[in-house]
């Protein structure tokens, strides 16, 4: 291991793992040091580990595969079994457990979270880029609205908004500024191929495989921007880089296995938690490149509708419950702390699975626990293991 080890890439995988070959070879081609990464796949016990393994042999980089079997383990060697609920099978929120293996090493000062449908941009340098933006300090556009929502895509010429963008909150107008942007606390790259839209919107715009007819260029994302202060905006998981500090925040909600049925919010909701502590704490979070190639597997628009269904009416009202809440947190964790007692002791009875935002609050707080539990915690020799398997 490297003692410039500083970034953890988490890539959630039960098909295409081999998309990491991509992205290593981005870095090298562009010059960037690949002793930094360690990469964390995180699979299921139905999968192939063994080629993974051999895949990061092969690669010649750091890293670990972690299936359901070997999660178990690793909470039960960091005294943390209680917790292991925390991160649902064969669901993409299991990207938290990418965020407690970096709460657990100390030397990962940053973590980047990638999606294994998606591809890096041969011209830019992927890791470069990002860390760049997390370090930017100077102008940059500002992006707001009369609906207190920004669409990542209102540079295209499209008509599109992204998955989790309320449709109260469509037709909105947008206004943007220039203003001196630092403490940037996530990059979120954008994406070109298909479109990360929720399944409404794919069937609006006549697609019945799941990946929308209108497909997004480079020249969609023009400029970078920062949404501005007290403005939410979708963020996407796919393609996302960000600060430690912002892990406690930052929790993948439970979808998929939970008795309402909700799934895929679990990264859009987590952004508006992000977005509204970096708004109390004075952070930015900064959009637009590196653009990724988004590469979504043909599948039935109707399974992913009814996979969204469910909490369709959740999301347009979670933003508004958090809104205003933790004005006077002095950190990412006192700030989600405080969301999570709004989730959790809040009556949402008027919306469809409203039980299910208690639900998410409960979580959340055990969220915080389990980091108390793990943080620091890897011994030295357990994080410095040269074998590619290091399941600790």
């Amino acid at each position: 291991m490297s003692s410039s080890q500083d970034i953890c890439v988490v890539i959630p995988t039960i098909r295409e793992h081999e998309c990491l070959r991509a992205y290593v070879d981005n870095a090298r081609e562009h010059g960037f040091d690949t002793d930094r990464l360690f990469f964390v796949l995180v699979t299921e016990d139905f999968c192939d580990v063994d080629a993974m393994r051999a895949m990061l042999a092969e690669e010649g980089v750091d890293g670990a595969v972690f299936d359901g079997s070997a999660r178990d383990r690793w909470f039960a060697e960091h005294d943390a079994a209680e917790f292991s609920h925390l991160v649902p099978a064969a669901s993409h929120a299991q990207t938290s457990f990418g965020l407690l293996y970096m709460w657990a090493h100390e030397r990962f000062e940053y973590g980047v979270f990638i999606d294994d449908d998606t591809l890096p941009h041969d011209d830019a340098d992927f890791f470069g880029t990002h860390m760049e933006n997390l370090a930017h300090e100077g102008p940059v556009e500002s992006v707001g609205s009369d609906e207190s929502w920004v669409n990542v895509l209102y540079q295209s010429d499209t008509d599109l908004y992204p998955r989790g963008y309320p449709y109260a909150a469509m037709d909105e107008t947008v206004e943007t500024d220039t203003e001196h942007v630092d403490s940037v606390v996530a990059s979120q790259g954008l994406w070109t191929n298909v479109p990360d839209l929720d399944a409404v919107r794919i069937l609006m715009d006549g697609d019945l495989r799941g990946q929308a007819r209108t497909r997004t260029v480079a020249d969609d994302f023009r400029r970078d921007f920062v949404a501005a202060d007290g403005e939410y905006l979708t963020v996407c998981s796919m393609n996302l880089a960000f600060r430690r500090e912002v892990i406690p925040a930052f929790y993948q909600l439970p979808m998929d296995d939970n008795e309402w049925d909700v799934g895929r919010f679990d990264d859009i909701w987590s952004g508006l938690f992000l977005k509204r502590a970096a708004d109390v704490l004075g952070k930015r979070v900064y959009n637009g490149g590196p653009l990724c190639e988004h590469n979504k597997a043909p599948r039935s628009t109707f399974d992913d509708l009814a996979n969204e269904v469910a909490g369709l009416e959740l999301n347009e009202h979670v933003w508004e419950v958090i809104d205003g809440v933790a004005d006077d947190a002095d950190s990412f964790t006192a700030a989600f702390a405080e969301m999570a007692d709004a989730l959790a002791e809040g009556d949402f009875s008027e919306w469809n699975n409203g039980a299910f935002l208690n639900h998410c609050g409960e979580y959340m707080r055990d969220w915080l626990d389990c980091l108390d539990r793990v943080e620091g915690a890897a011994t030295p020799a357990a994080a410095e293991s040269p074998e590619v398997p290091a399941d600790d």
